[in-house]
């Protein structure tokens, strides 16, 4: 059960923990998850909103997700269970993302899914809502991007008079449909979702997404963009995301030296 509070946090609620608790989370995930927001604050990719989320590396049937608040002020005591219901394990009266329901279907869905970033990063945006044009992969860094990332109307589940945000499980479910197939998905008017086998490879993808978005909307200003054929965003999915361990721990080193 959950109540919606309009007043100073219009997309925070309450929940009561209805969940049993389960096996703690390793101490390493935790503070990879905490650091992960820290760094997509620092990236750019989120800024007061956004969030991001891991599989529970014990329980594969829950995951852990920061309370609302805004990312870059996550610590490891901020971060809260849930079940792919969406319901809360140990929120302890702490206010949640309305939009939990996101992580919750999408790690419902896709069980080779071990971590989801949403975010509204501002190069994101313009490409969602405009027809015809579709976010593609037009340099190395984002090959995961592929042919054209779908884009998820939320209309066609919701009606014409939602908020935009996934605030059920039947909005979550809907979202979710979309990643079949693809590890990121662009919602109109809204933002988007990426997903990763790990941590360090979605913090990633959020990050070069972004990226990419930018450098095509520049290049789509100057004339015709070549993107990458099929064949080669399989091929800069396997050289260069088997290397996420070198941005992230360069963005880490960052992270950590603004936080002293």
């Amino acid at each position: 059960m959950c109540t919606s509070d309009h007043g100073n946090h219009p997309i925070a609620v309450d929940v009561a923990d209805t969940a049993a608790a389960s096996v703690a989370p390793s101490p390493e995930i935790v503070a990879d998850l905490v650091a992960a927001n820290h760094i997509l604050f620092d990236q750019g990719v989120v800024d007061a909103f956004g969030h991001i989320s891991v599989r529970h590396d014990k329980r594969p049937d829950r995951f852990l997700l920061a309370r609302n608040m805004a990312p870059s002020r996550v610590e490891a005591e901020d971060i809260v269970e849930f079940t792919l219901d969406g319901e809360a394990v140990n929120a302890n009266g702490r206010k949640v993302y309305l939009e939990r329901f996101i992580h919750a279907e999408i790690f419902r869905r896709r069980p080779d899914v071990m971590a989801v970033i949403h975010s509204h990063s501002h190069s994101i945006v313009p490409l969602s809502v405009v027809k015809g044009t579709r976010l593609r992969a037009m340099f190395h860094m984002a090959g995961f991007v592929g042919q054209g990332a779908p884009v998820f109307e939320i209309r066609e589940a919701g009606g014409d008079a939602t908020d935009l945000l996934i605030g059920n499980n039947h909005l979550g479910r809907a979202l979710a449909e979309h990643f079949d197939g693809h590890d990121i998905v662009l919602m109109r008017g809204h933002g988007s979702t990426v997903v990763g086998y790990s941590i360090k490879q979605a913090v990633y993808r959020a990050v070069y997404a972004e990226l990419n978005a930018r450098y095509q909307l520049q290049a789509m200003q100057l004339g015709e963009v070549t993107y990458l054929t099929e064949g080669e965003s399989r091929a800069c999915v396997a050289s260069i995301e088997a290397q996420v361990h070198r941005p992230w721990e360069m963005w880490l080193e960052q992270a950590r030296a603004r936080r002293r």
